[in-house]
Order: C-alpha cells, then structure tokens, then sequence
C-alpha cells in the first residue's frame, strides 16, 4: 500500500493540483471581468504554466523506482504545498490596483524563473524526490554558486508572491506553519542523503541553504 502511494502520487498530486487551479481561474475571470487588468487571473493562469512547465519531471519521478531516501517528504512537500495554494486561491479575491500588487507578481515570476534555471542547471538529476544514483555529481554553475539548494528557495519565494497577493490568514497560517517547516524537514532529510555523494560537504560549508549569508 505505501509503495502503490508513493508510486501514484506525483501523477495524483498533478491531475488533482491542476484541476484544482484550473477551477479557481475560471472563478478568478468569472469575478474580475470588468477591471482592465484581471491580476488574479494573470497570476493562477501564471502559476498553472508552472505547473505544466514541471509536469515532465513530476511523470519521470513517478516512474522511478522508490527508495527509503525519500522519507515520505515528497507526500508531506506536495500536500503543504497543495493546501496553501487552495488557502490561497479559494478565500476572497483581492480588488486592489494593479500597481501595489506588481511586487507579489515580480516575487511570483522570480520565484518561478529561479527554480526553473536552478532545475535546468541540474538536469537529469533532477528530481521530485529525494534521492542519489551512481553517476550523481554536483553542480556548483548558475544559482548553485551561491545557494545550495535554489530550486527550493525559488519555490518558496513564488508561493511568498502567490500568497501575499490573494492574502487571508488561513494561507499565511498554512504558508509558515506547514509549508516552510515541510521545506525545511525536506532539506534536512535531502542534505543527509547528499552528504555521502563524493564533494558535497564541501558544498555545503561554501554555501548557505536559501538565503545568501543568512541560511
């Protein structure tokens, strides 16, 4: 049973996710269709092409052969996830300017553009779960010369635009007290497994993990 979950999960967690953020967008143009600048529908339609962007990796994680690496972070990473986006995409829309709403749109799209170059810069690597194979080595190009793990960073400041923009409390409650600590748990279980790749302590004492001199 736990094998045939994690199996199906990503493929699951994307059908039902996309579904999901499909419907909110239709609510989204059904309730700003008079404005000139229909910003809620910009930034779900946005954020769904993300979805779509990462769907090749979601179906090659799945197909992958599972392994006690992981954790079950990959479950507990997607459903934190998953909740603070529906948190956010389902309360009220926000009716404000489309000026003072530009900066979570530009956290949205850098967010975005960090985690896809950070991916890219990866490769075949890449994956939605935590795991290692034989022929890993460390990528220290691009965004990984200063962070060690900018894919995740680059996922959080996107939902930090997303949820700051359709702003209630339930999804910043959700945001900081379930999506960050499963981010932060993920790193934790993904920097233990890393640590036996030949070069990846001196790694991670060059680089800090999200934030540049910070953390």
């Amino acid at each position: 049973m736990k094998q045939w979950i994690t199996e199906k999960f990503p493929a699951l967690f994307f059908f039902t996710g996309f579904l999901a953020g499909a419907a909110a967008l239709v609510r989204a143009t059904r309730d700003t269709a008079s404005p000139a600048f229909p910003l809620p529908t910009v930034m779900i339609g946005i954020y769904l092409c993300w979805v779509l962007l990462e769907a090749r990796i979601t179906f090659r994680t799945a197909r992958m052969q599972d392994t006690e690496d992981d954790h079950g972070t990959e479950i507990l990473y997607g459903l934190s996830r998953f909740a603070t986006v529906l948190a956010a995409l389902y309360g009220p829309l926000p009716h404000t300017p489309p000026l003072p709403a530009s900066g979570p749109l530009l956290l949205l799209l850098a967010g975005i553009a960090l985690r896809l170059v950070s991916i890219r810069t990866l490769g075949t690597f890449y994956s939605h779960r935590v795991r290692t194979d034989a022929q890993h080595r460390i990528a220290t190009s691009g965004p990984y010369r200063l962070l060690r793990h900018p894919a995740y960073a680059g996922m959080l400041l996107a939902h930090i635009g997303l949820v700051a923009y359709f702003l209630n409390p339930l999804s910043v409650a959700l945001l900081l007290l379930l999506f960050v600590p499963a981010v932060v748990r993920r790193i934790t279980v993904e920097e233990k497994v890393m640590s036996t790749v030949a070069g990846y302590r001196d790694f991670m004492a060059s680089r800090k993990r999200l934030v540049p001199f910070l953390w």
